[in-house]
C-alpha cells in the first residue's frame, strides 16, 4: 500500500489561517475509476515527490481526489471577479485546494485538484470538467513553461470513468494543478466588498508574507504590494504579446497576484499576425483581443488598487491619490519591457529612438501581407527570407530589412550573438491550434496519447531549432472558418 509518507506528500496549510471568509474546507467528491492518464515527471522530481509510487494505485486515488494524503486540509477558495466587466460573487467553483507542498528546497506550491466535484461556489454547476480541456491545460501550461513565461503548471490529469454532460457526452478528467498561489485579483475584490478591514488586512499580510517578504520593514507595505504585483503583471502580459499568445478570458478572477498565467481556458497562439485576433467563443465583442490584453491589464489592476485602498491611506483622497500613481508606471514599464523584448526578437543589444518604429513597421507590414506571428520570427532568425511568402516578397518587406541591416550594423556585437539572441527570443515552435487539436482528439476519442506526447517534447523546448521540430512549425491551412475555443466548463 502507497502511503503518503511514501509518495513523499509535504503538505503545509497556511491559507487555512486565514479568516474562514476566505474559503470552505471539504473533501473531493470520488470518482469511479480512476486512471492515470499523464504525469509530469519532471515537476513531481522537482516538488520532492516519488515518482514511482505516485503512479501507483493509492496515488492515483489521491491524484482523483478519492483518497485525501495525510496532512492536507482540503478546501474551496473564495473569490469574486469582474467577468467581461460585470462584477459578480464567484469561487472554486470545480476546483480544490489540497494544501501546500514544501519542497525539499523549502519552495512553497499549491497542489489544486481541478474538476474535483461540487463545491458551495459552484453556482449550480456539477463541479466536474472534461478530459479534453484539462489535457488542454497540461499541453498549454507546459509550452508556456517552456516559453519562459511565468505560468501555473500541470502535475498530473487523470480521467475518472465519468461521462460528463456537456454540449456532448464526454469523458471526465481531473488536474491537478501546481501554483505559487492561487491569490487573484478577485480574491482581494472579493474580501473587499463583502468582508472588513481587518480582514482585508489580513488577505494582504499573507500574500506579503507569501510572496513579497521583503516588503515587511518598508513604511507603506501595501502601496509597494500594489506597485510589486503591477511590475510582475506588466512583464507576463509583455512576454505574452511577444509569443502571440491570447488568453481569451482576462477576468479579474483570472489575474493571479504572483505574475503568473492561470486559467487556461479559451487560450491559444496567434497564427496569422492580426492584433485583433480573439479565439473565445464567447468574447463576442472582442475584449480581451490580442490588442486588448496590455489595457485590460492595466484596467483589471485598477480593480486591485480600489480594493486596496482602505490599506493604502487613512485618508480616502489621499488612498485613491497614492493608486492613482501606482497605477500610472503600467503603460511606461509595459512599453519598456514590450520593446526590450522586440529588440531581443530582432537581435538588437542596444537601444536606439528609432528602434519603436522599426518594430512597429515589421507588424505592420505582417499584418498586411497576413504573415504568420511565429514564422516570421523565426524565418527572419535563421535568414530564411527566399521563396514564395508574398510577405518576403513584397517590396515593403525589402526596404524594411535593409533598414534592419544597417541598424545591426550600428552595434559591435558578433553575427553570431545577434543569432543567439534572436533563437533564445523567437520560439521555432508554440502548441499551434490545429496541433492542440490534433493530439486532444486522438486521445479523447481514440485513447491514443502519442501524439500528445510527440507534440509536449517539442513544445517544451521550443528554442531549440531542430530537425524533428520541422513537422510543427508549419501554419494551419487557411481557411474560411475561423478557429473558436471554448472555456471547457
Amino acid at each position: 500500500m502507497t502511503s503518503t509518507k511514501a509518495i513523499n506528500w509535504n503538505f503545509e496549510n497556511s491559507y487555512v489561517q486565514l479568516p474562514s471568509i476566505f474559503y470552505s474546507t471539504l473533501r473531493p467528491t470520488p470518482v469511479p475509476s480512476p486512471k492515470l492518464v499523464i504525469l509530469n515527471h519532471k515537476l513531481a522530481t522537482e516538488l520532492g515527490l516519488d515518482v514511482q509510487n505516485l503512479q501507483n494505485k493509492e496515488g492515483i486515488e489521491m491524484l482523483a481526489g478519492n483518497q485525501v494524503p495525510n496532512g492536507a486540509i482540503p478546501l474551496a477558495q473564495a473569490y469574486a471577479g469582474h467577468q467581461f466587466g460585470h462584477f459578480t460573487m464567484l469561487g472554486d467553483g470545480r476546483a480544490i485546494l489540497l494544501g501546500e507542498q514544501i519542497t525539499p528546497l523549502g519552495e512553497r506550491f499549491d497542489i489544486q485538484l481541478k474538476g474535483s466535484g461540487p463545491t458551495p461556489y459552484s453556482r449550480g454547476g456539477d463541479g466536474r470538467a472534461t478530459l479534453g480541456p484539462m489535457l488542454r491545460e497540461y499541453i498549454i501550461s507546459e509550452a508556456m513553461e517552456g516559453l519562459g513565461i511565468p505560468t501555473t503548471r500541470s502535475l498530473a490529469v487523470v480521467s475518472t470513468g465519468e461521462i460528463i454532460t456537456r454540449e456532448a457526452h464526454l469523458p471526465g478528467g481531473i488536474l491537478t494543478r501546481v501554483a505559487s498561489s492561487h491569490i487573484r485579483v478577485g480574491t482581494f475584490q472579493y474580501i473587499s466588498n463583502w468582508g472588513t478591514n481587518e480582514e482585508l488586512k489580513a488577505l494582504a499580510d499573507y500574500t506579503i508574507n507569501r510572496h513579497f517578504s521583503d516588503l515587511k520593514e518598508v513604511e507603506n507595505p501595501y502601496l509597494m504590494l500594489l506597485k510589486e504585483v503591477i511590475k510582475g503583471q506588466v512583464q507576463l502580459i509583455s512576454k505574452w504579446q511577444l509569443v502571440g499568445f491570447i488568453h481569451g478570458v482576462m477576468n479579474t478572477d483570472n489575474m493571479a497576484i504572483s505574475g503568473e498565467t492561470i486559467d487556461y481556458g479559451p487560450c491559444a497562439f496567434m497564427d496569422t499576425y492580426d492584433p485583433k485576433t480573439v479565439f473565445s467563443s464567447i468574447d463576442v465583442r472582442g475584449r480581451y483581443a490580442y490588442i486588448n490584453q496590455p489595457p485590460i491589464a492595466e484596467w483589471n489592476l485598477s480593480r486591485f488598487a480600489e480594493a486596496l485602498l482602505p490599506l493604502l491611506h487613512k485618508d480616502h483622497d489621499m488612498a485613491v491619490e497614492l493608486a492613482k500613481e501606482g497605477i500610472s508606471s503600467f503603460n511606461e514599464l509595459y512599453k519598456y519591457h514590450w520593446i526590450k523584448g522586440m529588440r531581443a526578437k530582432l537581435g538588437i543589444f542596444n537601444e536606439e529612438l528609432e528602434d519603436i518604429s522599426l518594430v512597429e513597421e515589421l507588424l505592420s507590414i505582417m499584418e498586411k501581407y497576413k504573415a504568420d506571428y511565429t514564422d516570421t520570427f523565426r524565418r527572419l532568425t535563421i535568414n530564411e527570407i527566399q521563396g514564395d511568402l508574398e510577405l518576403f516578397n513584397s517590396r515593403e518587406f525589402t526596404e524594411w530589412y535593409k533598414r534592419w541591416q544597417t541598424r545591426l550594423e550600428r552595434q559591435p556585437q558578433h553575427r553570431e550573438s545577434k543569432y543567439q539572441l534572436m533563437s533564445n527570443s523567437n520560439p521555432a515552435v508554440i502548441p499551434r491550434n490545429h496541433k492542440v487539436e490534433e493530439a486532444l482528439e486522438a486521445a479523447v476519442m481514440k485513447g491514443d496519447f502519442s501524439v500528445m506526447d510527440r507534440l509536449l517534447k517539442l513544445v517544451t523546448k521550443p528554442y531549440d531549432y531542430t530537425c524533428q521540430q520541422l513537422e510543427y512549425i508549419t501554419p494551419p491551412k487557411p481557411t474560411d472558418i475561423p478557429y473558436k475555443t471554448y472555456c471547457g466548463t
